[in-house]
């Protein structure tokens, strides 16, 4: 009999622990950069165990500092021992969250844990301030954002993701895109699960140090490998 652990079993091992003890899990999802609850239509946890709640963006105001920016996000967490989860900004977000949360768990998905997990072009982004010069009014104010692609698998990716974008603030997307590349925690988030795709060109798996790998998952793998994360969620949740 094989010793690997099945959806099925972290299932019915999930449903004995919390719906027996009267004890869903609450499982709270940040989206990635400017995306809405769209983003996550194809993670899917038993509902007889888990209860999602899906974080939206707020707005920063002026000048706003990511941990306090984060702190009014945690305010929206109602529930104590949470499962927090971030995608791509919404990582580096959580982990900022963390430490005004008590967390049962703290997952990233395409995302980073510091600057050392960050690829060389976004170190020089950051050396250089060129990540000022993103026309964000423009790209925000177009309805075909491929034109700023750089190349067919940019373009096609850019379309797919499109569609889930959420925010379209130009305040709101200047201070991310800042706040992404510039990030330096200043102390660390406690244990952070990390669930990374190896076809991931943002964030190259390479630099990625302890993570749960989906094969061919790529930085936008929420849209279309949804089955193996949310199999993988349960997973890490279970453990």
């Amino acid at each position: 009999m094989s010793n690997k652990v099945t959806e099925k079993s972290l299932v019915w091992l999930y449903y004995f622990k919390t719906v027996m003890g009267q004890n869903i899990i609450h499982v709270y999802f940040v989206p990635g950069l400017a995306a809405g609850k769209e983003i996550f239509k194809n993670i899917h946890l038993p509902e007889n165990c888990f209860q999602t709640h899906i974080l939206e963006w707020l707005i920063p105001e002026k000048k706003e500092s990511i941990s306090s920016y984060a702190q009014r996000m945690a305010m929206h967490v109602l529930h104590e021992d949470a499962v927090l989860v971030g995608v791509s900004f919404g990582g580096v977000v959580v982990q900022e969250m963390a430490h005004f949360l008590t967390l049962k768990k703290l997952i990233i998905i395409s995302s980073v844990k510091s600057r050392k997990e960050f690829p060389k072009r976004m170190k020089i982004a950051r050396i250089t301030k060129l990540y000022k010069l993103v026309p964000t009014r423009i790209m925000l104010s177009s309805d075909d954002l491929t034109k700023f692609a750089i190349g067919p698998k940019s373009r096609k990716r850019l379309q797919l993701y499109q569609a889930f974008l959420h925010v379209r603030s130009a305040s709101y997307l200047n201070w991310a895109i800042e706040n992404m590349v510039c990030w330096q925690p200043k102390k660390p988030a406690g244990e952070v699960i990390h669930i990374h795709g190896d076809a991931d060109i943002i964030f190259p798996v390479k630099n990625i140090k302890d993570c749960e790998v989906i094969l061919g998952g790529t930085h936008i793998m929420l849209l279309n490998k949804g089955s193996k994360i949310s199999k993988k969620l349960i997973e890490v949740i279970s453990l």
